[in-house]
C-alpha cells in the first residue's frame, strides 16, 4: 500500500508537466521558450532552497550542477529546440522514449535487472503515445530528432544518477530538488539571453501561467519527481513518463476543442494499459531483487554465526 501511495504521488509529476502546452499556448508569451525554461525552473529552485534552508556542502556542489544541467539545464533547452524543429506528435514520441533509456542506464549503473515485462511494457508505451499523438503527414527534421533524442537520453541520465547518489545525510528530496532546479535555471540564463535576447513585456494572463509553471508544474512537479526517484527503482519511476503527453491529449480536448479520433483513444488505452503494467512488473523485479539481497544477508549472517561457534 505504502508503494501504491508513492507510485500514485510521483504520477502526479508528468501529469502536471501534460499541463505544459496548453498553459503555454493560452497564457505566455510566444517564441520565448528558454525564457519560460528559466522562469520555470529558477525561482522555483530559489524557493524551495529558502524553504529547505539548507545548501549544498562540499561534493555536492559540483553533483547538484551535474544533475540539474542533466535533469534541467541540457533538457529542457533541447525539448524545446526539438518541439520547433519537429511536429509535436513526433517530439512527444522521441520523449515517450525515454524509459527504454532508463532501463539501460539502470542496469549498467545501479545493477536494476529489468524484466522482459519492464521492457515490454516500455516499448508498447511508446507505441500507445505514438498512436495518440502522431499525424499522417508527421515530417521529420535532423537536428530536431538528435535534440529529441538527447534530450530523452539527459532526463534518463539525471534520473539514474539522482538515484545512483542519492542524498547526503540528513538532506530531504525539497532541498534537492531546489538545488538542481537553481542550477539548471542558471545554466539555461546564458542560452536564452544569447538566442531570445532579453525577457519579454509580461501582462497578467503571462504572469499567471509563470506562477503556475513556478510552483505547480516545476516546483511541486519535481519535488515529487525526485522523492519518487528516492523511494522507487529509476525504471519504476520513469515508466510513468508516457502519463505526460496522456494528460496533454485530455487537456486538448477538455479545455482547447481538440478533438480526439477513435484511434487516439485506443492508443491512450495501450498507453495507459502499458503504464500501469510497468509499475506491476517493475514492482515484481524489486520485490524479487529485494527477497534475494535479504537472502543473501540471512546466508552471509549464518556463516558468520558459524565461525563465530566454532
Amino acid at each position: 500500500m505504502k508503494r501504491l501511495a508513492t507510485v500514485a504521488l510521483t504520477a502526479l509529476a508528468p501529469i502536471s508537466w501534460g499541463s505544459t502546452y496548453a498553459v503555454a499556448s493560452e497564457l505566455l508569451p510566444p517564441d520565448r521558450p528558454l525564457f519560460t525554461g528559466v522562469m520555470r525552473a529558477l525561482p522555483a529552485g530559489l524557493l524551495l532552497t529558502a524553504l529547505a534552508r539548507t545548501l549544498p556542502k562540499g561534493e555536492w556542489w559540483w553533483k547538484s550542477a551535474v544533475l540539474g544541467t542533466l535533469n534541467i539545464g541540457a533538457f529542457f533547452p533541447l525539448l524545446f529546440l526539438s518541439a520547433y524543429r519537429l511536429p509535436g506528435g513526433v517530439a512527444a514520441v522521441l520523449g515517450s522514449a525515454g524509459p527504454l533509456f532508463v532501463v539501460g542506464l539502470a542496469a549498467l549503473v545501479l545493477g536494476e535487472r529489468a524484466s522482459l515485462r519492464t521492457v515490454l511494457a516500455a516499448v508498447v508505451g511508446a507505441f500507445g503515445v505514438s498512436m495518440v499523438v502522431l499525424t499522417a503527414d508527421a515530417a521529420l527534421d535532423l537536428v530536431g530528432v538528435v535534440a529529441g533524442v538527447v534530450s530523452s537520453a539527459s532526463m534518463a541520465a539525471g534520473t539514474v544518477m539522482t538515484k545512483r547518489w542519492g542524498r547526503p545525510e540528513g538532506v530531504g528530496p525539497l532541498a534537492m530538488t531546489g538545488w538542481q532546479l537553481t542550477a539548471g535555471g542558471l545554466v539555461i540564463i546564458p542560452v536564452a539571453a544569447l538566442v531570445e535576447g532579453a525577457p519579454p513585456a509580461l501582462d497578467g494572463d503571462a504572469l499567471l501561467g509563470y506562477g503556475y509553471m513556478m510552483l505547480i508544474n516545476t516546483g511541486i512537479a519535481y519535488w515529487l519527481w525526485f522523492r519518487g526517484i528516492g523511494q522507487l527503482s529509476a525504471t519504476s519511476v520513469t515508466l510513468l513518463g508516457p502519463l505526460s503527453p496522456l494528460t496533454a491529449a485530455v487537456i486538448g480536448w477538455a479545455a482547447l476543442g481538440q478533438a480526439l479520433t477513435p484511434v487516439q483513444l485506443v492508443g491512450m488505452a495501450i498507453a495507459f494499459g502499458a503504464t500501469v503494467a510497468g509499475q506491476l512488473a517493475a514492482a515484481r523485479t524489486q520485490q524479487s531483487f529485494s527477497s534475494s539481497e535479504k537472502n543473501d544477508r540471512n546466508i552471509s549472517m549464518d556463516l558468520t554465526d558459524g565461525r563465530v561457534r566454532r
